[in-house]
């Protein structure tokens, strides 16, 4: 038997492993599947099409897996999906996805998501990233690994935010964050390259090196988008070791749109 407690109300039709806890006052619904070895704590609602992976720990006041803020959705069995090792931390607030997208709201692995962070209908969350406090993402954001999330960042929809990239805290994105980029600001500018972050995760001196041929091109030598590729490009001959950061930024790069563009 799971670690229920007798206060809690958990669906027949939910599937919980035997090791998982759950605490007074949480209500799961009859949709809801959670995996190993997962605490959830008081007060929180699981609900809809919802998949909980196997060492999360979830807080308490959270809603996961309520219906999309959306006046378009009409019932469809959309899904949230929250990968392993995850900290949900209190009061946040997940919804499931849309029909208007691929129906999934995901989250990867070993994030840590402080108080009140929100992700709206159809966010796409890689892994190790970190939210901090009231973050907020609007429908369709996707954000890739080792993300780092200042407080109060908020995003506009369908932004993207590359992998290893930073906001300080109260930026508001309406542009697309390309990697490695550190940004700030209402909107949003770059005023640098997560170098620390890099130097922390065991980048070379070599790949930063190339990190910061990337920066220079994309924002100091007053480049238009498409040179500033082609520059970068060229990167991967001169330093081999850096063609997989190379490729993530120059695949980035080709995914904006013009209209929404890069934070710059």
């Amino acid at each position: 038997m799971s670690a229920i407690h007798a206060t809690a109300v958990v669906d027949p039709g939910a599937e919980l492993d035997s090791s998982v806890t759950v605490g007074p006052y949480t209500v799961i619904g009859p949709h809801v599947r959670i995996g190993a070895g997962t605490t959830v704590g008081p007060h929180v609602v699981i609900e809809g099409h919802t998949t909980i992976g196997c060492d999360n720990r979830i807080f308490q006041f959270s809603s996961l897996g309520a219906i999309p803020q959306d006046k378009k959705y009409a019932g469809e069995p959309c899904e949230l999906i929250l990968g392993d090792r995850n900290t949900v931390r209190e009061f946040c607030t997940f919804n499931i996805g849309s029909p208007g997208d691929v129906g999934v709201t995901r989250v990867g692995n070993d994030n840590w998501i402080m108080a009140y962070v929100h992700l709206a209908h159809d966010c796409q969350v890689g892994n190790n990233t970190i939210f901090a406090n009231n973050s907020q993402l609007a429908g369709h954001v996707h954000v890739g690994d080792w993300v780092i999330l200042g407080g109060f960042t908020v995003v506009h929809q369908f932004v993207r935010i590359g992998a290893h990239s930073m906001t300080a805290m109260c930026a508001l994105l309406f542009a697309d964050l390309p990697p490695f980029v550190m940004c700030q600001g209402q909107p949003a500018a770059a005023r640098s390259m997560n170098y620390e972050g890099l130097r922390r995760r065991g980048f070379s001196p070599e790949r930063i090196a190339a990190v910061k041929a990337m920066h220079k091109a994309l924002y100091r030598d007053d480049l238009t988008l498409d040179n500033a590729r082609t520059r970068i490009a060229a990167l991967a001959d001169d330093t081999p070791e850096a063609a997989p950061d190379v490729e993530m930024m120059l695949s980035f790069l080709e995914q904006t749109s013009p209209q929404r563009g890069i934070v710059r």
